[in-house]
């Protein structure tokens, strides 16, 4: 896999405005309602992290989960972080969805 230049850089993280560059990785911080809904999402990353053999840094705060994405091999940010970035949001809207609605 090959490091993206920075204009494609650049470019890809306008798809993805929650993340931002930092360095030769791109960052999100993940909130949710209580520990054990960051757990599950953690669990979720983790189990397709591990199918595509590329591993976020985590970081888990109680009900925070900070992924740093970068690919180690080639010395920085490549699609395989994108692609992961994109599956990390959409579990993370899934799981938002699901979420037990509190009473007004």
């Amino acid at each position: 896999m090959e490091r993206l230049s920075n204009s494609a850089i650049d470019e890809t993280m306008a798809s993805f405005p929650e993340w931002s560059q930092t360095g030769d990785a791109i960052q999100r911080t993940f909130q949710f309602g209580d520990f054990v809904q960051a757990m599950k999402f953690v669990n979720r990353v983790a189990e397709v992290a591990e199918a595509a053999q590329h591993h976020p840094d985590m970081l888990i705060r109680w009900d925070k989960v900070t992924l740093t994405l970068s690919t180690h091999d080639a010395g920085g940010i490549t699609h395989l972080d994108f692609d992961l970035a994109g599956k990390c949001d959409q579990f993370a809207l899934s799981m938002a969805q699901d979420a037990p609605k509190k009473p007004a």
